[in-house]
């Protein structure tokens, strides 16, 4: 028990550049707390005693505000960064070396008392706010990105965005010497990347109309000629939105 409280001392440590002692990691840390409340519930659940493992959560909940089904199985080196509303459902299997951000949602999509909820594997990273619903596995050294609803399932080393989630890239690993990576800002954008490929069918089709008409004259030509300062304008304007600009 007391090497796997080290462990978790030091799982903080790797994965949360804000922890400075392991007094502060102790006693200020309440995914720690969450996790050490749902061992205990667990245990209990295992032997049966279904009411004291759901009152120990509920204890845990109140106090951490991180709601851990006592059912839930939580491998080794977990670890939730802030933790305040997360969820994490009865029949939910996380492997080792996870890490979920505050605000994520591990439910279930169905009534029938059977497997309901995900299955995490090995060095998932769950951001902020992210939903993973149903019985969906989620393949290792995956990254789930900040507020993203998975509904399917997800191939190991991806990256997932989106409502609903979608694979926009592959991830190698997301531990470097150690350490967490936390590069979340540099996420794919797939709703920027369909709009760029609308403008570009745009503009293709623009050019295949102008080869049809002859080249305006007079009135008609500055006519013309504001027309494409208009929508030279409104492009950069589309533009600017899809890059993240202000």
């Amino acid at each position: 028990m007391l090497s796997t409280i080290r462990e978790d001392i030091r799982t903080a440590f790797d994965r949360d550049p804000a922890a400075r002692s392991t007094w502060e990691v102790v006693t200020c840390y309440p995914g720690l707390h969450a996790l050490w409340m749902h061992r205990l519930a667990h245990a209990c659940w295992e032997k049966d005693w279904r009411w004291l493992g759901r009152m120990i959560s509920h204890l845990a909940r109140w106090l951490t505000g991180i709601e851990i089904h006592p059912g839930a199985t939580i491998g080794r080196r977990f670890f939730i960064d802030h933790g305040m509303g997360i969820v994490i459902g009865e029949t939910t299997e996380i492997g080792d070396g996870v890490t979920l951000y505050h605000g994520v949602t591990l439910g279930g999509t169905t009534w029938e008392k059977t497997k309901r909820h995900p299955t995490l594997k090995d060095g998932v990273v769950v951001g902020a706010g992210a939903k993973v619903l149903g019985a969906i596995t989620i393949g290792e050294q995956s990254r789930i990105g900040a507020n993203s609803v998975v509904l399917r399932d997800v191939p190991a080393h991806s990256t997932v965005v989106g409502i609903p989630g979608t694979v926009v890239g592959s991830t190698q690993s997301l531990i470097e010497d150690g350490k967490i990576n936390l590069d979340h800002h540099l996420l794919a954008n797939p709703v920027a990347e369909a709009l760029g490929h609308v403008l570009k069918m745009i503009d293709d089709l623009n050019a295949r109309i102008d080869t049809f008409h002859p080249s305006p004259k007079g009135e008609k030509a500055e006519k013309d000629r504001q027309y494409e300062a208009d929508m030279q304008s409104e492009q950069e304007k589309i533009e600017r939105f899809i890059g993240g600009g202000i």
